[in-house]
Protein backbone atom coordinates (compact mmCIF):
# COMPACT_ATOMS: atom_id res chain seq x y z
CA UNK A 1 0.00 0.00 0.00
CA UNK A 2 1.43 3.44 -0.94
CA UNK A 3 2.41 5.40 2.18
CA UNK A 4 0.20 8.34 1.21
CA UNK A 5 -2.93 6.24 0.57
CA UNK A 6 -6.03 7.42 2.46
CA UNK A 7 -7.63 4.50 4.29
CA UNK A 8 -10.36 6.18 6.35
CA UNK A 9 -13.82 6.98 4.97
CA UNK A 10 -13.97 9.75 7.58
CA UNK A 11 -10.90 11.60 6.31
CA UNK A 12 -11.80 15.33 6.09
CA UNK A 13 -10.75 15.56 2.44
CA UNK A 14 -12.89 12.58 1.56
CA UNK A 15 -15.90 14.02 3.41
CA UNK A 16 -15.46 17.38 1.65
CA UNK A 17 -15.42 15.68 -1.74
CA UNK A 18 -18.40 13.44 -0.97
CA UNK A 19 -20.40 16.52 0.09
CA UNK A 20 -20.30 17.73 -3.51
CA UNK A 21 -22.99 15.21 -4.34
CA UNK A 22 -25.30 17.82 -2.82
CA UNK A 23 -26.33 20.71 -5.09
CA UNK A 24 -26.19 23.25 -2.30
CA UNK A 25 -22.56 22.35 -1.64
CA UNK A 26 -21.77 22.58 -5.35
CA UNK A 27 -23.38 26.00 -5.57
CA UNK A 28 -21.71 27.34 -2.42
CA UNK A 29 -18.23 26.12 -3.32
CA UNK A 30 -18.43 26.47 -7.13
CA UNK A 31 -16.98 22.97 -7.37
CA UNK A 32 -18.26 19.62 -8.57
CA UNK A 33 -17.25 16.00 -9.02
CA UNK A 34 -16.18 14.39 -12.29
CA UNK A 35 -16.12 10.60 -12.43
CA UNK A 36 -13.62 8.74 -14.58
CA UNK A 37 -10.11 9.45 -15.83
CA UNK A 38 -11.21 10.05 -19.41
CA UNK A 39 -13.94 12.48 -18.33
CA UNK A 40 -11.49 14.33 -16.06
CA UNK A 41 -9.03 14.76 -18.93
CA UNK A 42 -11.88 15.99 -21.13
CA UNK A 43 -12.81 18.58 -18.51
CA UNK A 44 -9.23 19.84 -18.63
CA UNK A 45 -9.36 20.00 -22.42
CA UNK A 46 -12.52 22.10 -22.15
CA UNK A 47 -10.69 24.61 -19.97
CA UNK A 48 -11.83 23.49 -16.52
CA UNK A 49 -9.48 23.49 -13.54
CA UNK A 50 -9.04 20.12 -11.85
CA UNK A 51 -8.35 20.95 -8.19
CA UNK A 52 -7.90 17.48 -6.69
CA UNK A 53 -8.11 13.96 -8.03
CA UNK A 54 -8.78 10.89 -5.94
CA UNK A 55 -7.45 7.69 -7.49
CA UNK A 56 -7.82 4.03 -6.58
CA UNK A 57 -5.30 2.23 -8.77
CA UNK A 58 -6.93 -1.14 -8.17
CA UNK A 59 -10.18 0.07 -9.73
CA UNK A 60 -8.73 1.48 -12.97
CA UNK A 61 -10.49 -0.80 -15.47
CA UNK A 62 -8.08 -0.91 -18.41
CA UNK A 63 -4.90 0.43 -20.00
CA UNK A 64 -6.75 3.38 -21.53
CA UNK A 65 -7.97 4.48 -18.10
CA UNK A 66 -4.51 4.06 -16.61
CA UNK A 67 -3.02 6.19 -19.38
CA UNK A 68 -5.68 8.88 -18.88
CA UNK A 69 -5.04 8.79 -15.13
CA UNK A 70 -1.34 9.35 -15.80
CA UNK A 71 -2.11 12.34 -18.03
CA UNK A 72 -4.33 13.72 -15.31
CA UNK A 73 -1.63 13.30 -12.67
CA UNK A 74 0.66 15.54 -14.71
CA UNK A 75 -1.95 18.30 -15.01
CA UNK A 76 -3.78 18.22 -11.66
CA UNK A 77 -3.06 20.45 -8.69
CA UNK A 78 -3.19 17.55 -6.23
CA UNK A 79 -3.46 13.75 -6.35
CA UNK A 80 -4.68 11.65 -3.42
CA UNK A 81 -4.54 7.85 -3.50
CA UNK A 82 -7.39 6.07 -1.71
CA UNK A 83 -8.47 2.51 -0.95
CA UNK A 84 -11.45 0.93 -2.72
CA UNK A 85 -13.59 1.36 0.40
CA UNK A 86 -12.79 5.07 0.59
CA UNK A 87 -13.36 5.48 -3.14
CA UNK A 88 -16.89 4.11 -2.72
CA UNK A 89 -17.62 6.94 -0.26
CA UNK A 90 -16.89 9.52 -2.96
CA UNK A 91 -18.23 7.65 -5.98
CA UNK A 92 -21.63 8.56 -7.42
CA UNK A 93 -23.81 5.62 -8.43
CA UNK A 94 -22.51 2.13 -9.04
CA UNK A 95 -19.96 2.69 -11.80
CA UNK A 96 -16.43 2.90 -10.45
CA UNK A 97 -13.68 3.93 -12.86
CA UNK A 98 -10.95 4.44 -10.30
CA UNK A 99 -10.75 8.24 -10.59
CA UNK A 100 -12.90 11.00 -9.13
CA UNK A 101 -11.84 14.62 -9.62
CA UNK A 102 -12.89 17.76 -7.79
CA UNK A 103 -13.24 20.39 -10.50
CA UNK A 104 -13.92 24.13 -10.37
CA UNK A 105 -17.41 24.81 -11.72
CA UNK A 106 -18.14 28.39 -12.77
CA UNK A 107 -21.54 28.95 -14.35
CA UNK A 108 -21.43 31.40 -17.28
CA UNK A 109 -24.08 33.95 -18.21
CA UNK A 110 -25.20 35.28 -21.58
CA UNK A 111 -22.69 38.14 -21.38
CA UNK A 112 -19.88 35.58 -21.24
CA UNK A 113 -20.79 33.97 -24.56
CA UNK A 114 -18.63 34.90 -27.53
CA UNK A 115 -20.38 34.48 -30.88
CA UNK A 116 -17.65 34.64 -33.49
CA UNK A 117 -19.53 33.87 -36.70
CA UNK A 118 -22.25 35.65 -38.67
CA UNK A 119 -24.61 32.66 -38.78
CA UNK A 120 -24.36 30.94 -35.40
CA UNK A 121 -26.19 27.74 -34.55
CA UNK A 122 -27.55 27.99 -31.01
CA UNK A 123 -29.30 25.47 -28.80
CA UNK A 124 -31.68 26.57 -26.04
CA UNK A 125 -32.85 24.03 -23.46
CA UNK A 126 -35.74 25.14 -21.24
CA UNK A 127 -36.60 23.37 -18.01
CA UNK A 128 -35.08 19.95 -18.72
CA UNK A 129 -35.56 17.88 -15.58
CA UNK A 130 -33.29 14.84 -15.89
CA UNK A 131 -29.50 15.10 -15.52
CA UNK A 132 -28.92 12.25 -17.96
CA UNK A 133 -30.98 13.97 -20.65
CA UNK A 134 -29.23 17.29 -20.12
CA UNK A 135 -25.85 15.61 -20.40
CA UNK A 136 -26.86 13.72 -23.56
CA UNK A 137 -28.09 16.98 -25.10
CA UNK A 138 -24.79 18.71 -24.34
CA UNK A 139 -22.85 15.80 -25.84
CA UNK A 140 -25.01 16.05 -28.98
CA UNK A 141 -24.53 19.81 -29.18
CA UNK A 142 -20.78 19.38 -28.99
CA UNK A 143 -20.81 16.73 -31.72
CA UNK A 144 -22.93 18.93 -33.99
CA UNK A 145 -20.58 21.89 -33.57
CA UNK A 146 -23.11 24.18 -31.93
CA UNK A 147 -21.77 27.70 -31.33
CA UNK A 148 -23.58 28.26 -28.03
CA UNK A 149 -25.90 26.46 -25.62
CA UNK A 150 -28.23 28.30 -23.25
CA UNK A 151 -29.89 26.51 -20.35
CA UNK A 152 -33.05 28.53 -19.72
CA UNK A 153 -34.95 28.42 -16.43
CA UNK A 154 -32.82 25.54 -15.24
CA UNK A 155 -34.45 22.88 -13.07
CA UNK A 156 -31.23 20.94 -12.52
CA UNK A 157 -27.76 22.40 -12.30
CA UNK A 158 -25.36 22.07 -15.20
CA UNK A 159 -22.70 20.62 -12.92
CA UNK A 160 -24.76 17.75 -11.55
CA UNK A 161 -22.29 14.83 -11.64
CA UNK A 162 -24.73 12.66 -13.60
CA UNK A 163 -25.17 15.40 -16.21
CA UNK A 164 -21.40 15.75 -16.48
CA UNK A 165 -20.96 12.02 -16.94
CA UNK A 166 -23.69 11.82 -19.61
CA UNK A 167 -22.09 14.77 -21.41
CA UNK A 168 -18.66 13.07 -21.28
CA UNK A 169 -17.52 16.30 -19.55
CA UNK A 170 -18.45 18.54 -22.50
CA UNK A 171 -20.54 20.38 -19.87
CA UNK A 172 -17.34 22.32 -19.10
CA UNK A 173 -17.10 23.89 -22.57
CA UNK A 174 -16.95 27.70 -22.38
CA UNK A 175 -19.89 28.16 -24.77
CA UNK A 176 -22.59 27.05 -22.31
CA UNK A 177 -24.53 29.67 -20.33
CA UNK A 178 -27.54 29.84 -18.03
CA UNK A 179 -30.27 32.50 -18.04
CA UNK A 180 -34.00 32.96 -17.65
CA UNK A 181 -36.17 32.18 -20.65
CA UNK A 182 -37.11 35.87 -20.98
CA UNK A 183 -33.46 36.91 -20.96
CA UNK A 184 -32.66 34.24 -23.51
CA UNK A 185 -35.33 35.34 -25.97
CA UNK A 186 -34.22 38.97 -25.62
CA UNK A 187 -30.62 37.90 -26.31
CA UNK A 188 -31.71 35.99 -29.41
CA UNK A 189 -33.55 39.12 -30.58
CA UNK A 190 -30.39 41.16 -30.06
CA UNK A 191 -28.33 38.87 -32.30
CA UNK A 192 -31.19 38.61 -34.84
CA UNK A 193 -31.43 34.83 -34.70
CA UNK A 194 -34.30 32.88 -36.18
CA UNK A 195 -35.94 30.88 -33.39
CA UNK A 196 -37.40 27.42 -33.94
CA UNK A 197 -39.28 25.67 -31.15
CA UNK A 198 -39.81 21.91 -31.17
CA UNK A 199 -43.54 21.36 -30.61
CA UNK A 200 -45.49 18.17 -31.35
CA UNK A 201 -48.61 20.16 -32.36
CA UNK A 202 -46.83 22.12 -35.11
CA UNK A 203 -47.91 21.65 -38.73
CA UNK A 204 -44.40 22.29 -40.08
CA UNK A 205 -41.84 19.48 -40.21
CA UNK A 206 -38.37 20.62 -39.19
CA UNK A 207 -36.49 19.89 -42.42
CA UNK A 208 -38.66 22.31 -44.42
CA UNK A 209 -37.37 25.30 -42.48
CA UNK A 210 -34.37 27.35 -43.58
CA UNK A 211 -31.66 26.68 -41.00
CA UNK A 212 -28.53 27.89 -42.75
CA UNK A 213 -28.58 31.39 -41.25
CA UNK A 214 -28.31 32.51 -37.64
CA UNK A 215 -30.80 30.33 -35.79
CA UNK A 216 -31.66 28.88 -32.42
CA UNK A 217 -33.27 25.51 -31.77
CA UNK A 218 -35.37 25.51 -28.59
CA UNK A 219 -36.28 22.34 -26.69
CA UNK A 220 -38.50 21.98 -23.65
CA UNK A 221 -38.95 19.81 -20.58
CA UNK A 222 -39.56 16.09 -20.94
CA UNK A 223 -42.99 16.13 -19.28
CA UNK A 224 -44.48 19.53 -20.09
CA UNK A 225 -42.63 20.75 -23.18
CA UNK A 226 -42.00 24.43 -23.81
CA UNK A 227 -43.69 27.32 -22.03
CA UNK A 228 -45.91 29.75 -23.92
CA UNK A 229 -43.06 32.24 -24.24
CA UNK A 230 -41.88 30.23 -27.25
CA UNK A 231 -44.89 30.91 -29.48
CA UNK A 232 -45.49 32.71 -32.80
CA UNK A 233 -45.05 35.26 -34.19
CA UNK A 234 -41.51 35.60 -32.84
CA UNK A 235 -40.94 31.86 -32.68
CA UNK A 236 -41.48 29.31 -35.46
CA UNK A 237 -42.83 25.96 -34.20
CA UNK A 238 -41.60 22.79 -35.92
CA UNK A 239 -42.22 19.12 -35.32
CA UNK A 240 -40.55 15.77 -35.78
CA UNK A 241 -42.99 13.40 -37.55
CA UNK A 242 -44.14 10.57 -35.29
CA UNK A 243 -45.24 7.62 -37.43
CA UNK A 244 -45.75 4.97 -34.75
CA UNK A 245 -47.88 4.74 -31.63
CA UNK A 246 -45.58 6.93 -29.53
CA UNK A 247 -46.20 10.67 -29.42
CA UNK A 248 -42.70 11.94 -28.67
CA UNK A 249 -38.98 11.24 -28.80
CA UNK A 250 -36.42 11.58 -26.05
CA UNK A 251 -35.43 15.24 -25.96
CA UNK A 252 -31.78 14.42 -26.74
CA UNK A 253 -32.86 12.56 -29.90
CA UNK A 254 -34.94 15.55 -30.99
CA UNK A 255 -31.90 17.75 -30.40
CA UNK A 256 -29.78 15.51 -32.63
CA UNK A 257 -32.30 15.55 -35.48
CA UNK A 258 -32.73 19.32 -35.55
CA UNK A 259 -29.09 20.22 -35.00
CA UNK A 260 -27.78 17.85 -37.64
CA UNK A 261 -30.38 19.09 -40.13
CA UNK A 262 -29.07 22.61 -39.51
CA UNK A 263 -25.53 21.32 -39.95
CA UNK A 264 -26.51 19.52 -43.19
CA UNK A 265 -27.97 22.71 -44.63
CA UNK A 266 -24.72 24.53 -43.86
CA UNK A 267 -22.46 21.95 -45.51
Amino acid sequence: MPPSEITSRHNPRVKQAAALRNRRQRDERSETLVYGARESVRALECGAQVLTRFVCHGLLPNAESREAAEQLAQRSTETLAVTAEVFERIAYGDRYDGVVSVVAARQLGLADLEIRCSAPLILVVEGVEKPGNLGAILRTADAAGVDAVVIADAVIDLFNPNAIRASVATAFKPNIAAATAQETLAWLDAIDAKVLAARPDSQQVYWREELSGACAVVLGAESSGLTDLWRPPRVTPVRVPMLGVGDSLNVSVTAALLLYEARRQRS
